[in-house]
Formats: structure tokens, C-alpha cells, sequence
């Protein structure tokens, strides 16, 4: 099915019921229209990182399901799949491979050699300043050491996690296995891919190794060049400063909105709309829109947007009014991977009131591009403290486990109910046409008018909202859609 414009759901595969299957029935008989495309994080087999360690793509992993039960998905809902093109885990054939042949090994070059990498660039490197340089997810020098079946060892590039052991992107073995799987996705029903940490796949001496150019535009446009016969396009994935995006979406590529959230949430917070207003007035209309992922709510994305002070102010505020939302559960205590994001469901960052949540649901939704909602978000739901205990992942309290008896329960709550109201009037009026326009006034310092409308101005949709007290109104061509008090 090809990518419409209809607001895109973001789950795991056993997050709204057990599994695949579950999970569409789920979206059947208690979400309907008001989601057109789905977003199935990793279902791959996988070591580690919640399915964002795989070891191989060619079949899911059987506790989700089978290929018979995504591509039933994607006859319903147009499908995103992740690919890892920066790394994979360590079970994988070629890790396991190389580790036993070393250089006679098919894939003696499919990993990027730590002492190889720096013996190209000149005797006693690294040098201190070259691993300084280098932009780090982690403290120390980001390499593995590897021990070999005939009793060598060396060091292999490692950016992320234990098991998540980084791939040459330039060597010629990796393309093919880039181009084998890539295909293989399409044909299981994969209308777009997400390339997962895309920006640390380049590495290059004299450089921080990340978002590489011009480089990593030649990644990107192999990627995309795979895909092109089948119609299928790529969405890069990057936490970073909103320029950086911008950049991405200069090339004429999907782009994530990340900025939206932390500015939606400073918004909602001081009650000012002009930091909002600003922002969509800067916004491509070829993007994907977000309040809230699997991962936490980042901060460095608002930078520029909000000044160091409002970034400083929302953030102390998330902590002072977000219910149960503590600085804690972002710190390496609760294994945080990212010292700037927050972790928290955004219905609780905003302390568990419909009201705010809605009104920030609606800016989301009249924001250019298409909107995509994470399955808490879906359900409004709150941080879930008791997973996060269980685990002690920080990530978790905004990763509940939904039943199908729990899902049909909390779609009747009225802010549910509502948002699926709006979600499915979004996805159906034509004033939301990525190839239409947007207008937007702040007649107060509290108060935002969105216009929406089709390329002709035939359709005509209308958010007028006050941040203060949390009041809006929605029309479509001059009729009330939706309003609140």
C-alpha cells in the first residue's frame, strides 16, 4: 500500500496485545480510521534494545508472529520497518563468521577494524584528540575488543551497546547485504524505512563521525536508489539540532519533526504561543510530525528555537507539574542512554490533564506534514511506574504493555475517544494536503490561529486556541468540528 496522508501509529509488535495479529485486530476493532499507516518497531530476532539489536531480517521474530502477519497488516495500513544500517548483533552470521575465519572470513570487511581504520591515517593514531573528537554515546573510546578462533584479538568499531557492533558502510560485502535486505523488506510490505541512527554510519579520520558530509548524502541516496524501483522511500532518523533536519529535508527527503514536542510542551507550560508559532511557520511540509516515540522527549531538538532559558524553564516545569515524572528516571541509574531527552509519556509531561493533552494533540495535528502518534500517545496513557521498577529502564515507563481488554477500556475515556475523533477527521478533510499551505497568527501572547488549506483554498480547516487556559476551537469550512471549554 502506498504512503497516504493519514496520521501514522509508532508500537512494538506486542504492545497492544501480544503480538502482530493482536495487534490488528486491536487497530480494527478499536482505532479504525483514525490511523492509516503503522510504524512496527522492531521484529526482527534480536539481542538486545528492545529489537534495535538485530541479528538478521529475513524472517520475524516468532514471538511476534510470521511474515504472513505483517504483510496482512500492510493490505489495511501503508507500513514503516526499521533498518539498522549502522550496526548489528554479534549473533549475527557475519559477526560469528568473521570471529572464526578472521581475514579469510567473507566478512573480513564488513565491520569497521579499530586498528585498521587508524593505521590508514598515519602511525600513532588515534591520537587523544582524535578520540575527543569523535561524537560519543558513550564515555570512553567507542570500540569492542574481539577475540578471535585462532587466538588474535582486535578491536572492532562499537558506537552503541554491547551486542550492537557497527558496520563498514563502505565496504562492498555490507552493500550487498544493504541491498539484499532492503528489497526483501519491500516485498514483505514495507512502504517506507526508517534508518535507524543513520547519522554515526560514516566515519572518517579528522572528523566527530557524525552526519559526515558529503558523505553521508551518497549514504542516503544508495539507500534510496534501492528503493526507488519499488516505490518505497526512506525516512532518516536524527536527535539533533533542527538544522540538522532541515539540511535533510533540503535534499528532499522525510524528515522527522522533533522540535515539535519540548516546543508544544513550553507552549502548553508559560501559556505563550509565539516560540510555537514561529516553529510551524519554519516547518517543510514533507515531514512527519511527533509528540512522542519509544524513546524519551528530546530536548537538544527545541535548541534555537527555545532559548537556553525556555528550554531550562520547560524542562524544570515537566518535572514540577508532569505527574510522576522524576529527574531519576533520566539518569544512568535508570540506564538512560541520553542525558538530553526526558523520560515520560507526554500525557503525564503535561500531569495527566485531558484538557492540556488535547489541545497539545491538536497543534500536532494542524503542524505541516503528517502526523505520527506512539501507542501511549494513542491511548493517553500515564507513565507506567511499575514497569519502570520491574526493569529499571528509564525508557519503560512510557512503554506499557496493553491487552486487548485494556485497550477496549481505555478508548472509552473521553479524551481518547475524542483525539480519535480529530485523528480521523485529519486524515479524511483535504485542507491537510502536504502539497496546500499554512498560515498562522498569534493575535495574543497566549492565543494561536492555524489556518490549514488545499492547493486551490477550496478547503479550508481553522484551530484558534488559547495555551492559558487550554481552550480551542476547530471549524472545516466554516463548521465546528470540534471545541473546548
Amino acid at each position: 500500500m502506498p504512503i497516504q496522508n493519514k496520521a501514522m501509529l509508532i508500537t512494538y509488535s506486542d504492545s497492544m496485545g501480544k503480538n502482530i495479529k493482536e495487534t490488528h485486530e486491536v487497530l480494527k476493532n478499536y482505532i479504525g480510521d483514525a490511523i492509516g499507516g503503522v510504524h512496527l518497531l522492531p521484529f526482527f530476532p534480536s539481542t538486545g534494545d528492545r529489537g534495535f539489536a538485530p541479528y538478521r531480517y529475513d524472517v520475524v521474530d516468532s514471538a511476534f508472529g510470521n511474515w504472513d502477519d505483517v504483510e496482512a497488516l500492510g493490505e489495511d495500513y501503508y507500513l514503516m520497518f526499521d533498518f539498522m544500517i549502522n550496526h548489528i548483533s554479534k549473533k549475527s552470521v557475519m559477526y560469528q563468521d568473521f570471529k572464526k575465519k578472521h581475514d579469510d572470513s567473507k566478512y573480513n570487511d564488513f565491520f569497521i577494524r579499530w586498528e585498521k581504520f587508524w593505521e590508514k591515517a598515519g602511525k600513532n593514531r588515534p591520537t587523544q584528540e582524535d578520540i575527543d573528537m569523535i561524537y560519543k554515546r558513550k564515555d570512553k573510546a567507542p570500540e569492542q575488543e574481539i577475540d578471535f578462533d585462532d587466538g588474535s584479538k582486535e578491536h572492532l568499531w562499537n558506537t552503541f551497546g554491547e551486542e550492537q557492533i557497527d558496520i563498514n558502510v563502505k565496504s562492498k560485502v555490507a552493500n550487498e547485504f544493504f541491498k539484499e535486505t532492503l528489497i526483501d523488506m519491500v516485498k514483505h510490505g514495507a512502504d517506507m524505512i526508517r534508518l535507524d541512527a543513520f547519522a554515526y554510519a560514516v566515519k572518517k579520520v579528522g572528523t566527530n563521525d557524525f552526519f559526515v558530509e558529503p558523505e553521508i548524502w551518497d549514504l542516503l541516496n544508495k539507500v534510496q536508489d534501492i528503493l526507488a524501483p519499488y516505490k518505497a522511500i526512506i525516512l532518516p532518523e536524527i536527535h539533533e539540532h533542527y538544522t540538522i533536519p532541515q539540511k535533510i529535508s533540503a535534499h528532499n527527503f522525510f524528515i522527522y519533526d522533533f522540535t515539535l514536542p519540548m516546543t508544544t510542551l513550553y507552549t502548553l507550560y508559560s501559556g505563550k504561543t509565539n516560540r510555537l508559532a514561529k516553529w510551524l511557520k519554519m516547518s517543510p511540509m514533507k515531514q512527519f510530525t511527533t509528540l512522542d516515540t519509544h524513546d524519551g522527549i528530546g530536548v537538544v531538538d527545541a535548541k534555537d528555537i527555545l532559548t537556553d532559558d525556555e528550554i531550562k524553564y520547560a524542562s524544570n516545569e515537566l518535572y514540577k507539574v508532569g505527574a510522576n515524572v522524576k529527574r531519576k528516571y533520566s539518569s544512568a541509574e535508570y540506564h538512560n542512554l541520553d542525558i538530553y531527552q526526558i523520560n515520560s509519556t507526554y500525557y503525564s509531561a503535561l500531569g495527566d490533564n485531558d484538557k492540556a493533552y488535547l489541545l497539545a494533540r491538536a497543534f500536532q495535528i494542524f503542524a505541516p506534514g503528517i502526523p505520527m502518534v506512539y501507542y501511549v500517545g494513542l491511548l493517553a496513557g500515564a507513565n507506567d511506574l511499575e514497569l519502570l521498577e520491574k526493569t529499571k529502564e528509564g525508557r519503560n515507563i512510557n512503554r506499557h504493555y496493553y491487552s486487548k481488554e485494556e485497550v477496549a477500556k481505555e478508548v472509552q475515556r473521553p479524551v481518547v475517544k475524542n483525539l480519535l475523533e480529530l485523528l480521523s477527521w485529519r486524515n479524511k478533510f483535504a485542507a491537510f494536503d502536504l502539497d496546500g499551505s499554512i498560515d498562522v497568527e498569534t493575535p495574543s501572547d497566549t492565543t494561536i490561529k492555524i489556518t490549514r488549506q488545499d492547493k486551490d483554498g477550496t478547503n479550508v480547516a481553522v484551530l484558534e486556541a488559547n495555551a492559558a487556559n487550554k481552550t480551542f476551537t476547530i471549524t472545516a469550512n466554516g463548521e465546528t468540528v470540534m471545541e473546548q471549554k
